[in-house]
């Protein structure tokens, strides 16, 4: 038997298991009809059989790690060890969030590269030459001024008060959020060039502070909220480029499953970056201006990004059982 035999007599049925795995995810097997969690079983156990068969017949094909993953993923659900009590909310903080961050990290890595290459090409091109950021990103002139300067403009952002600037700041930081999101399911074009514009930006104006001596300045403000945002702008690019993955490649079932399926993920990597990104901004409003040392405001950069990567690197896993 050829592999797309294969793969064509097997798919609608392994589209369908993921289908009912996703549901379960969401809402806990509760959430499924009871003829749903007795197809949740068979077909598990027909996947599970095929697997086997694709690890016998075709080794090394991407089927064998699809299969990998489907039957992983099942059997979570299937042998959930205790009934699932919690609300859709706290299920989905306590375990959907990270899970889902782990399983796309690849997608979170490629998006902080198109974030940081071009950061770096815009840090080095306006270190050698300050004049050339305003090349780069068009309008940028009054900032790399202000820095000429040494006027700290972000002191001005609580003219307003400080809860008004906090919530500005943070849904900026959402509209950007989305805007990386969005792009994915135009093959991800938008998302690169939106990564890449807020990269370039940040490499330009730490290259024309660092030539005018005033990176200390720069820092003391970026260093509170910085690796908040800047991590969760990555994830909500991750998660669009995951759709336009999803819509270029998707593998061994039709595109439309492969999209709904990148669109969950996507979908719970963007509330959960919301949130973030509304405590990054309410931090930008009322530490990252303040007068603070900037060894306490690096203190709560350090406190938070490492809570945040703990939380979404352990969060949710599965306790093993005892011998």
């Amino acid at each position: 038997m050829l592999v797309e035999d294969f793969i064509n007599r097997k798919k609608s049925s392994w589209e369908r298991l993921s289908a009912i795995v996703e549901r379960s995810r969401r809402g806990g097997l509760t959430s499924l009809e009871d003829e749903e969690i007795t197809e949740l079983g068979r077909l598990y156990r027909s996947a599970t059989s095929d697997l086997a068969v694709a690890r016998r017949d075709f080794p090394g094909h991407r089927v064998v790690d699809y299969l990998n993953g489907l039957v992983a993923r099942a059997h979570a659900e299937v042998y959930q060890r205790r009934a699932d009590r919690s609300s859709g909310l706290a299920r989905y903080f306590a375990a959907d969030l990270p899970r889902t961050f782990r399983e796309t990290w690849l997608y979170a890595l490629a998006s902080l590269l198109m974030f940081l290459i071009p950061a770096l090409i815009g840090f080095f091109i306006t270190l050698n030459d300050p004049p050339a950021g305003s090349l780069l990103v068009p309008g940028i002139d009054s900032v790399i001024s202000d820095i000429r300067a040494g006027r700290e403009w972000w002191k001005s952002i609580n003219d307003e008060g400080r809860s008004a600037s906090a919530a500005l700041i943070a849904t900026n930081n959402i509209r950007v959020a989305i805007l990386a999101f969005a792009g994915g399911v135009l093959l991800g074009a938008p998302t690169l060039f939106v990564l890449a514009q807020n990269g370039l930006l940040l490499g330009v104006v730490a290259g024309a502070a660092q030539a005018y001596g005033f990176s200390g300045n720069l820092w003391g403000f970026v260093a509170a909220h910085g690796v908040i945002e800047l991590s969760v702008i990555i994830i909500a690019g991750g998660a669009g480029l995951q759709l336009g993955w999803a819509v270029a490649r998707p593998g061994l079932i039709s595109r439309r499953a492969a999209l709904m399926l990148a669109a969950r993920r996507a979908v719970r990597l963007l509330l959960g970056c919301a949130l973030l990104l509304i405590i990054a901004g309410v931090i930008e409003g009322f530490i990252s201006p303040s007068d603070l040392p900037l060894a306490l405001k690096c203190t709560v950069a350090l406190l938070g990004g490492t809570a945040l990567y703990a939380y979404l690197l352990l969060a949710g896993r599965e306790r093993k059982r005892k011998s």
